[in-house]
């Protein structure tokens, strides 16, 4: 291995998840740039799931460490638990029923290499069902990461796409160490997983990459937590489309959204990573002055066209919502929408 390569750590938790386990510690031992470590943690698990990692720990050529936790944590403060764990320069992020290509290590990176201003890099996900069968679906399409949003990122502007909608799913999620005690812990009263957090966190104070390609199998399948929106099965749809949209904050009511921005600017304070942030400050607070504008419009047609007209010149509606069409609702339909 180049003596100029970063430290890959790969956080990930374990919970029932035998069934499918086996095949995600194959993929991650196959991957071109292998990890310097895995870091697991069960979370007491009642299957088989310890005795598969143990097994895979006793014929891995890099070190695995298996940590059991003696009462059962959660899944969000059982990844913190993991990535805390972690000695790595960057944490890669593994869900217990995937399946990794086999260069997802290798060009995540390079990728941090190149940009030694990223914090965090993210690819898309081919999505597929239980049985790995490809379901001819893609994650950055189903959570609405297109073009716009990419070039957005493009730009330095990571933030404003990730309070609009988190674009990065936790399995495809690598980001730089030095931004541990930043993001953790992982808050339990903003609407948002860990993942989101994670990613919305380092936008605030670091540019952010992805690599526009799908760099694992999202595995579908009845037993996740989340899953992706399944639109072939209509009953599953529903409840999964939901899910996903939710936990991903895609869609955030207005206290929502004003509950995560003054959770992350009391976060950026308490860890005093001033003046780095102040940029990103002045930015949430005119957010925030905008959402809750939206919050307090004026029930009458008439009465609101003034607040909504003073915010399209501001040139807010562009920079915080949709432009044209949000004005458009707003004056129409007002906070109701």
């Amino acid at each position: 291995m180049n003596k100029n390569s970063l430290r890959i750590s790969i956080a990930m938790c374990t919970f029932n998840g035998a069934h499918y386990l086996g095949e995600q510690l194959a993929s991650i031992a196959s991957q071109t740039r292998p990890p310097d470590e895995l870091v697991v943690c069960d979370d007491v698990s009642s299957d088989s799931s310890v005795d598969i990692v143990k097994d895979f720990a006793s014929r891995s050529t890099f070190p695995v460490r298996l940590l059991s936790n003696e009462q059962r944590l959660g899944s969000t403060r059982n990844f913190e638990k993991a990535v805390r764990e972690c000695s790595g320069e960057i944490i890669a992020l593994a869900d217990q029923d995937d399946v990794w290509h086999p260069e997802k290590l290798e060009l995540i990176e390079s990728s941090l290499a190149r940009r030694p201003e990223a914090g965090l890099v993210f690819s898309d996900a081919d999505i597929v069902d239980e049985n790995l069968q490809p379901t001819g679906r893609r994650m950055w399409h189903e959570v609405g990461f297109r073009e716009r949003q990419k070039d957005l990122i493009r730009k330095g502007r990571g933030l404003q796409v990730l309070l609009l909608c988190c674009s990065v799913t936790g399995a495809t999620m690598t980001f730089r160490s030095c931004f541990r005690d930043l993001v953790l812990p992982i808050p339990e009263n903003v609407p948002m997983i860990h993942d989101g957090w994670i990613a919305l966190m380092i936008a605030a104070i670091a540019e952010v990459d992805f690599i526009d390609q799908p760099l694992i199998l999202y595995r579908q399948h009845s037993e996740q937590q989340i899953g992706a929106p399944n639109a072939q099965a209509l009953e599953v749809s529903i409840k999964s489309m939901k899910a996903l949209k939710e936990a991903a904050g895609r869609i955030h009511s207005y206290d929502g959204l004003v509950q995560i921005i003054e959770t992350v600017k009391r976060r950026l304070t308490e860890r005093e990573v001033a003046p780095e942030w102040q940029r990103s400050s002045d930015y949430l607070e005119s957010w925030l002055e905008h959402v809750r504008i939206r919050m307090n419009l004026p029930t009458g047609v008439l009465a609101r066209a003034g607040a909504v007209l003073k915010e399209f010149l501001a040139w807010r509606y562009h920079r915080y919502a949709s432009g044209t069409t949000s004005a458009a609702k707003d004056q129409i339909y007002g906070t109701s929408h």
